[in-house]
C-alpha cells in the first residue's frame, strides 16, 4: 500500500496554497461580509487554468486526474467556502455534462469560454418539494418541433441569479420515475428562461444562490445532454461520487482551518495563571480532532483513488462525504468552545466556520438520506 502524492502532485498543492494565501485569503472576511460574488477573484483563478483542471487542454483545461482535483478542492476551501462552491460548480457540475455529451460546437460556444472564466455555469437538480428525492422532479421537457419545450422552476441553485448557462435536470417521461429524467442545457437569453428570488445564506456566503424559472423555454435538440431522453439518472453517479469526495475534502479543510486557529488561541489565552493549552479538558479537544481529522480525510482520499481506479465506490463516496462533514461539525464545535465568549464575536474567524460547516450537510445528498441508503447496503453484505 502507497499512501504517498506524487511529486507532481505535491508541487500542485504548494502551487494551489500559495494562490489561495495571496489571493482569497486576505479577502476572506470581506467576501462573507459582504455576501457578494468576487469576480475579480473567479478571472484570475480562470487565468491560472484552475477552472479548467478537469477538462481536456484541447479545450483549454488542465485535465488532471481526479486525486490531484481533490487537493484543488481541499486547499481551495482554506480561503472561502462560498468561492469555493462556486468554483467547484463551475469544474464538477457545471461543466460536466456539457464536456461529456455537448457537440463540437457546443463545447465551442460555451465550455471554452467557460474554461476562460467568460461564462459562469450551473446544474440544477434541486425544487422546492424534491432536494435528494429526484424521482420527483417537476420540471418537464416535452418534445415538440424538433427541440424540446422546458417548463419548472428550480430552487438552491449554487450560481444561479448569475450564470450564463445551466444543465437542467427535467423529466421527459413523469410516469417513468427517475427512468424518465434527461438533461438539457440552457442558455441565458433563451426566452422564458429568468432568475427569480435570489436566497440569503447562513453561511458560504459569497456564493450567490437563488432560483431559475423556466417558461415553456425551447431548446433544439442537440442541447439534450446523453445519449437519449430518459437516461439522465444512470449518468449522476459518476459526477456525485466527485461531489461528495469534494464536499468531503472541504469540511477536513474547514475543519483544519478552525482548529488551528483554535490551537493559536489555546496558546495565547491565559486563565488561573496559565495558557488554556495546559488544561486537559482543552488538550483532550485537540487530541480528539486529530484522530477523525485524520480518519476522514484518509479515506475521503481512499475514495478518490477509487474513482480513479474505475472502481465501484458509491457507497465509500458516501460514506466519506458523511464521515468527513459529521467530523468537520464536532470540530467547528469544539473549536468555539476553546475560544468560548469571543467564538461569538464577528472579529473572529470561528463564527464563519461554525457557519460554513453547517452547509456542508446538505449538498451531495442530506445525511438522513444517505444513511438510509448505506445502513440498507450494510444489510445487505453477506460479510
Amino acid at each position: 500500500m502507497d499512501f504517498k502524492f506524487t511529486e507532481e502532485q505535491d508541487f500542485f498543492r504548494s502551487a494551489v496554497r500559495d494562490a489561495v494565501d495571496r489571493l482569497i485569503r486576505p479577502r476572506t472576511q470581506e467576501i462573507d461580509e459582504t455576501d457578494e460574488f468576487p469576480m475579480d477573484l473567479w478571472k484570475e483563478f480562470a487565468e491560472l487554468g484552475y477552472l479548467g483542471i478537469r477538462h481536456p487542454e484541447k479545450y483549454g483545461g488542465l485535465d488532471v486526474d481526479v486525486i490531484t482535483s481533490m487537493i484543488f478542492y481541499e486547499e481551495l476551501a482554506r480561503g472561502s467556502c462560498g468561492f469555493s462552491m462556486s468554483v467547484t460548480m463551475q469544474i464538477l457540475m457545471g461543466t460536466y455534462f456539457i464536456g461529456r455529451f455537448g457537440t463540437e460546437e457546443i463545447k465551442q460556444r460555451v465550455l471554452v469560454p467557460a474554461i476562460k472564466g467568460e461564462k459562469i455555469g450551473t446544474i440544477c437538480f434541486t425544487e422546492d418539494q424534491s432536494g435528494s428525492d429526484l424521482a420527483g422532479t417537476r420540471t418537464t421537457a416535452v418534445k415538440k418541433d424538433g427541440g424540446w419545450v422546458i417548463n419548472g422552476r428550480k430552487m438552491w441553485i449554487t450560481c444561479g441569479p448569475i450564470c450564463d448557462f445551466c444543465t437542467v435536470l427535467a423529466t421527459t417521461d413523469p410516469e417513468k420515475g427517475l427512468d424518465g429524467l434527461s438533461f438539457f442545457l440552457v442558455e441565458k437569453g433563451t426566452e422564458g428562461f429568468s432568475t427569480g428570488q435570489k436566497i440569503k445564506k447562513l453561511g458560504s456566503r459569497g456564493s450567490v444562490t437563488g432560483e431559475l424559472i423556466f417558461d415553456n423555454v425551447r431548446v433544439p435538440e442537440e442541447n439534450l445532454l446523453g445519449e437519449g431522453p430518459g437516461n439522465g439518472v444512470k449518468y449522476t453517479t459518476d459526477i456525485l461520487n466527485e461531489v461528495r469526495v469534494m464536499t468531503a475534502l472541504n469540511a477536513c479543510a474547514i475543519a483544519n482551518e478552525a482548529m488551528c486557529d483554535a490551537r493559536k488561541y489555546a496558546r495565547e489565552r491565559e486563565a488561573f495563571g496559565k495558557p488554556i493549552a495546559k488544561y486537559q479538558l482543552i488538550r483532550a479537544k485537540f487530541a480528539n480532532h486529530w484522530a477523525r481529522y485524520e480518519a476522514a480525510r484518509l479515506f475521503a482520499y481512499k475514495a478518490a483513488w477509487m474513482i480513479r481506479e474505475g472502481m465501484d465506490c458509491q457507497y465509500e463516496c458516501m460514506l466519506a462525504k458523511m464521515l468527513a462533514t459529521e467530523m468537520c461539525i464536532s470540530a467547528v464545535d469544539e473549536a468555539s468552545r476553546i475560544y468560548g465568549g469571543n467564538s461569538f464575536a464577528m472579529e473572529y474567524p470561528q463564527q464563519r466556520y461554525f457557519r460554513d460547516a453547517r452547509f456542508l450537510l446538505f449538498g451531495g445528498g442530506c445525511h438522513e438520506v444517505l444513511q438510509n441508503a448505506l445502513g440498507a447496503a450494510y444489510l445487505r453484505k453477506a460479510h
